[in-house]
């Protein structure tokens, strides 16, 4: 069946423009990863996750193949799914083909015209299942829309390592509204792990420059949104290992003193200033497990590689 569509996006070019020049005015310079996600973004992460130095995706999907039966015996017969983060809908397929007649399944992301038109893909494939992509930012207070009639429980499911760009207190926070959201339920997560710093340097730092594009792509949107001027030759990537948070931090460097204008306000960078955009954070399984547990949910099931590259945790929501 066709997909029913909830629109409510609030990260558009007004406050993709204000979140920037916030950004830009503050000391350090940062910028959240959610606004790498417009249509151009969105197609440039579709291919990191392709790339063989990207480990994230082609490990999580083996975990997935493997383990999918186990999954859907936790989550249960006609269980309505939420998914954080949808992007392309590749991981949720293998779920899909596991579960036992699901209620609904609700995608929710952040870059609208690639979340819908997905969705409409994904319902297309499967005619018997409700498909209600809701765009929006789910790291805020999200309206989910009522329970689907029919279903037992609500899980959801938030594959990637998505939950490692939130800095720890605010992993605790949506972890906490997560227990709220689907109280009786579950969240199936994906946790990338602690490893040797030279994998995760080939990792954002990708030999094909795909990484590099993602990131420049930032300035690039603020270019085609909000009438900026940024030079994107005159900015460089820059990933890296900060040990003692356990996270990889990504900058876009200043190549030299020059000045960039957003709608008129002119933003002057000196040689090597960067812009921080991105963090993702790693974890271990007990260090995962006991952020779980500060939030209100019950860790059970965990699924790793042999490498004991990536996890993914099911966590049990205490009903209300």
């Amino acid at each position: 069946m066709s997909t029913a569509g909830v629109n409510r996006s609030e990260h558009g070019a007004d406050s993709f423009g204000h979140a920037l020049r916030d950004g830009l005015r503050s000391e350090p310079r940062r910028v959240e990863p959610k606004y790498f996600y417009d249509l151009q973004g969105s197609a440039l992460f579709d291919r990191i996750c392709e790339l063989p130095e990207y480990y994230p995706t082609r490990t999580e999907f083996a975990i997935l193949r493997q383990h999918a039966g186990e999954m859907a015996a936790h989550i249960g017969p006609q269980a309505e799914l939420i998914e954080f983060g949808a992007g392309s809908l590749q991981k949720i397929r293998l779920l899909l083909s596991a579960l036992q007649r699901p209620a609904r399944f609700v995608p929710i992301d952040i870059s609208a015209e690639h979340l819908h038109a997905e969705s409409q893909r994904l319902a297309d494939e499967h005619p018997g299942l409700v498909v209600l992509p809701l765009a929006g930012d789910f790291s805020a207070d999200l309206a989910l829309p009522p329970p689907a009639p029919g279903s037992a429980r609500r899980v959801g499911f938030f594959p990637g390592s998505s939950i490692g760009n939130f800095a720890p207190a605010d992993a605790l926070l949506f972890l906490r509204r997560c227990a709220n959201w689907l109280a009786g339920g579950g969240l199936l997560v994906g946790v990338d792990l602690v490893k040797h710093p030279a994998l995760l340097h080939a990792a954002y730092n990708d030999s094909q420059g795909v990484t590099a594009a993602f990131n420049l792509n930032l300035l690039a949107r603020a270019n085609r949104e909000l009438g900026a001027n940024f030079n994107l030759s005159a900015f460089h990537h820059h990933a890296f290992y900060e040990p003692k948070q356990q996270r990889i931090e990504m900058h876009l460097v200043s190549g030299r003193d020059q000045c960039a204008q957003i709608n008129g306000e002119r933003f002057e960078f000196a040689d090597g200033q960067t812009l921080h955009t991105e963090n993702s954070y790693k974890y271990t399984v007990t260090g995962f497990q006991a952020l779980a547990r500060a939030a209100g949910l019950l860790p059970q099931a965990v699924w790793t590689d042999a490498q004991r590259l990536f996890s993914v945790h099911w966590l049990v929501a205490p009903g209300a």
